[in-house]
């Protein structure tokens, strides 16, 4: 593996890590497909901390993250869509439904809506 493959790799290890829920208080494991978890599997509710990317932690926001509604799309799958309780901002994020160890609940998520 080259240098920079390698830095990329530490990077992204590093930044997908386990946390524990600012809303519900329930630890969450990081997810096993290289992916980049951002949501509790438990509430939804995340935390608005990635500015552009997944994964690149440099929003300075850190509101919390509600979770309004939910999108399918053939590329990518179910999304959950979030609305920052602080900014405003909405964005989507893939659900996990596949995990091994803590999947999103498909049924919860259905419950998720705005429609």
């Amino acid at each position: 593996m080259s240098g920079d493959k390698e830095k990329m790799k530490k990077k992204r290890d590093l930044e997908n890590t386990g946390f524990t829920c600012a809303n519900c208080g329930r630890e969450v494991l990081p997810l096993l497909n290289g992916s980049y978890r951002n949501h509790c599997p438990y509430c939804f509710y995340s935390l608005h901390i990635d500015l552009e990317t997944p994964g690149d932690r440099r929003a300075t926001c850190q509101g919390l993250m509600k979770p309004i509604d939910w999108v399918y799309q053939s590329k990518k799958g179910y999304q959950i869509v979030f609305e920052c309780t602080r900014c405003g901002k909405q964005i989507r994020n893939r659900a996990a439904l596949d995990d091994p160890r803590q999947p999103d609940d498909l049924v919860k998520l259905a419950q998720i809506t705005n429609r």
